[in-house]
């Protein structure tokens, strides 16, 4: 979308009409601002929703290192983005600018209206998504700032888990920024203390776990100690759509994810075959998009919250996390999706984060802009891969085991690797080893159908290789197949763990009352969209399964 449709999105005026709608809708009463008087201020959580009878709101920015106006908001306009709905800290601030008389809604009160006012909903969503999407895209909206060298893995590690937790920020590169030296001694810290994590003229974090970065920067939201209808384990997509499906059909939702939400997909910057977005969509919008759908209904998202065990109670879950209390839940839903298999070659333990990658985002692609990089993996999301960094690194070396790319990867995504000039396939070969001083150098590669060896010299490899599913914390009674993978459906009925007098749902694992959806199930097809239909089935027979209790 253009820059000037995005912002007509963005920033809506509602009529007469729709104003007095959202007013019976809310039972809102007007509130008067007096000028300079602030709505909300960056940073607060709970914040309330606006719209404007009268007057005028200036949106600013206090995030960089003087304060900028971003928009001002006039009759009919509305205050807001997606954290009205995430229960996330604002990132703006809103003030008066001279008198102006306002409706303030509650966020619990703007939810009940989207879900009963589906024009006003369409609205204001799209606003939401597009106004954030404009942030993103602005070189002037600093958000947090992260301080830190490229060849640090705990910056890497902080940057990663921001850019996938859709976390607005800067990086300030210790080693190519012209601006570091001036920066440091701004923030009174030295390159022992990066990373460090500020906002404005304020240093928030040194060095943090991403638990305590959470918890500071406010995307954490505790689960309350309650028994729930339905708990999800993971939210890819499989996760995130059972979470949708459940919370808008009245079950008592909570979504449990150990680092950022979108799964392997969330990370993929162009799925061109999924179904009605023809011109294609990154994980990043697909996710952002899925979770604004489960906050709107009320699904409970709870990230980071590492899963470290499962226990029972009669016939109750219990959930144990790292660090928090249980969970308890009526049902459980497994979708913890899978982590990429390891290349078990040397130097491997010594790269992570230091120049070997698991994902290929603008947070790594950042440090290919004119490099060559080697890219491991034949399958669709190593190809996607491949297209990414083609526009940033001078050259991408992609290397597949197979004779052609068309043995593991889609028609069309091998036909348009093969029409980009800066992408080398290299067939028939696998990685020996990798090289470095601190940072990967040089990466060794061997053809064996020809037997010969090459030496390559790069900065950045990315492997994207097997599946190894994550089910290591679950207990004997959930079975596996040879693989690690979650065996579900009719033939666990003779499982002597199967306590029921009926046979198992499609989805179900051998314990009543748990589900498994998306790539972490066995025998499922590994695409984003049979993850979403799983999870959306999963909802279905969890219905079936509480009727039972």
């Amino acid at each position: 979308m253009a820059e000037h449709d995005l912002h007509t999105v963005a920033f809506p005026t509602l009529t007469e009409a729709q104003i007095a709608e959202l007013g019976r809708c809310t039972s809102a009463t007007p509130k008067l601002y007096r000028d300079g008087e602030k709505l909300f201020a960056v940073g607060d959580r709970n914040f309330k929703f606006h719209v404007v009878r009268s007057g005028e709101v200036d949106i600013l920015d206090y995030s960089g290192d003087v304060p900028k106006s971003l928009t001002v908001h006039r009759k009919g306009g509305f205050t807001g983005d997606i954290s009205h709905l995430t229960g996330n800290p604002s990132v703006v601030t809103a003030v008066a600018r001279g008198d102006c008389e306002v409706y303030e809604i509650s966020g619990d009160a703007l939810r009940q209206t989207l879900n009963q006012c589906p024009a006003l909903s369409d609205i204001i969503l799209q606003a939401f998504i597009a106004r954030r999407q404009l942030l993103r895209q602005s070189s002037e909206f600093t958000g947090l700032r992260v301080i830190g060298s490229r060849y640090s893995t705990d910056t890497f590690r902080v940057r990663d888990f921001l850019a996938k937790n859709r976390v607005l920020f800067t990086w300030v590169d210790l080693e190519t920024d012209p601006e570091v030296d001036k920066v440091l001694k701004q923030f009174n810290v030295t390159e022992a203390d990066t990373p460090v994590i500020a906002c404005s003229s304020m240093v928030l974090l040194r060095n943090p776990s991403n638990r305590e970065l959470a918890e500071r920067i406010g995307i954490r939201h505790p689960l309350d100690q309650t028994v729930y209808d339905l708990v999800v384990v993971g939210a890819g997509p499989a996760g995130l759509a059972a979470a949708v499906y459940g919370a808008s059909e009245g079950l008592r939702t909570a979504v449990l994810e150990r680092t950022a939400p979108g799964g392997q997909a969330g990370t993929s910057m162009r799925i061109e075959n999924y179904l009605g977005f023809p011109a294609g969509v990154t994980g990043g919008e697909l996710t952002d998009r899925a979770i604004l759908q489960a906050n709107k209904f009320g699904a409970r998202i709870a990230v980071p919250s590492p899963v470290t065990r499962l226990t029972f109670d009669k016939s109750y879950c219990i959930v144990h996390l790292d660090g928090e209390e249980p969970v308890t839940t009526k049902c459980l839903l497994i979708a913890t999706g899978v982590d990429y298999r390891r290349l078990g070659v040397e130097g491997e333990d010594q790269f992570e984060g230091r120049g070997l990658y698991y994902a290929a985002t603008p947070t790594e692609a950042q440090m290919c802009r004119g490099v060559q990089v080697v890219l491991v993996g034949g399958g669709n999301s190593a190809g996607q891969a491949a297209v990414f960094l083609s526009g940033h690194a001078s050259r991408v070396l992609l290397v597949i085991r197979a004779n052609d790319l068309y043995k593991d990867m889609s028609t069309y995504l091998a036909r348009r690797i093969e029409q980009i000039a800066n992408i080398e396939v290299l067939s028939n070969t696998t990685i020996r080893r990798m090289s470095g001083n601190g940072q990967l150098g040089s990466v060794e590669m061997l053809n064996h159908k020809t037997g010969q060896e090459r030496t390559v010299q790069t900065p950045a490899m990315f492997t994207f290789i097997g599946a190894v599913p994550r089910t290591d914390w679950l207990p004997a009674e959930i079975e596996r197949d040879n693989k690690g993978f979650i065996r579900t459906g009719a033939v666990l009925a003779q499982s002597p763990h199967w306590s029921s007098p009926r046979q198992p749902f499609l989805l179900e694992t051998s314990r009543p009352g748990i589900f498994a959806a998306g790539d972490v199930r066995s025998d499922s097809i590994k695409r984003v969209a049979s993850a979403v239909g799983e999870g959306a089935m999963a909802v279905k027979f969890v219905h079936e399964y509480l009727k039972e209790m």
